[in-house]
């Protein structure tokens, strides 16, 4: 059929490939779309493996479009010190927290990096955690429905810090939700609370169902890791 691309074809696929560079880079630079620029690098990264390009289309896209998957990306460039940037967990804190007040794709991810970037400490003044920015931020992730905030929140509650007292009762939340989306430990974690009874009323059959989810969905992690090496 005429204008497919025969992708068994090197001559034509390098084409396409070339084709849709262009396009992507008049949609960015010409157009000034931001979707765009996030296509164009994602081209640039992923197709073309020019790393150094990507993160010059990334700080542009995230510093004046305030593109969200942009500056979550631009961030994790900054954690390693790809692309030739340096590595600055500071710039990296300010990209996640753009996008997650942004709002839109990545911005839950990035709402929960810019929680553990507080709570790792070197990204403040003081050179010290701050588990009040930190909780504030995986609060946001979590009501996004992102089970490791919803996780590192249950064990904030759990083991206590300067600032937010111990609380068993949104320990047990926070697992119990972290839970529903699929985390194991928060499972395993609010299953233990259940059967010790710990700070909560004890409940061996929720205590028992927990526990049963938490092996459920290890054994279809292990499946998946299987399936995926198998492949």
């Amino acid at each position: 059929m005429a204008g497919l691309v025969d992708f068994k074809n090197e001559e034509e696929v390098k084409e396409f490939l070339d084709n849709l560079g262009t396009e992507y880079s008049y949609q960015c630079h010409r157009e000034k779309d931001a979707d765009g620029c996030q296509r164009l690098a994602e081209y640039l990264e992923n197709i073309k493996r020019n790393f150094e390009a990507t993160a010059k289309v990334l700080k542009y896209n995230c510093e004046k479009n305030s593109h969200s998957e942009s500056c979550f990306k631009l961030g994790a460039y900054h954690i390693t010190g790809k692309g030739g940037l340096p590595v600055d967990f500071k710039a990296a804190y300010d990209c996640f927290l753009k996008s997650c007040l942004k709002g839109g794709k990545k911005s839950v991810d990035s709402c929960h990096n810019v929680g553990l970037l507080a709570q790792d400490g070197r990204v403040n003044d003081d050179d010290e955690p701050n588990v009040l920015v930190a909780r504030d931020y995986y609060t946001k992730a979590c009501d996004g429905k992102f089970a490791p905030s919803c996780f590192n929140l249950s064990t904030m509650y759990l083991e206590g810090s300067p600032g937010i007292p111990k609380d068993m009762t949104k320990a047990l939340h926070f697992s119990e939700k972290a839970c529903e989306l699929g985390h194991i430990w928060a499972c395993a974690n609010a299953s233990r609370i259940y059967k010790l009874g710990d700070g909560v009323k004890k409940d061996d059959a929720k205590a028992e169902t927990l526990k049963n989810r938490a092996k459920d969905l290890h054994q279809k992690q292990k499946q998946a890791q299987e399936i995926t090496f198998g492949m």
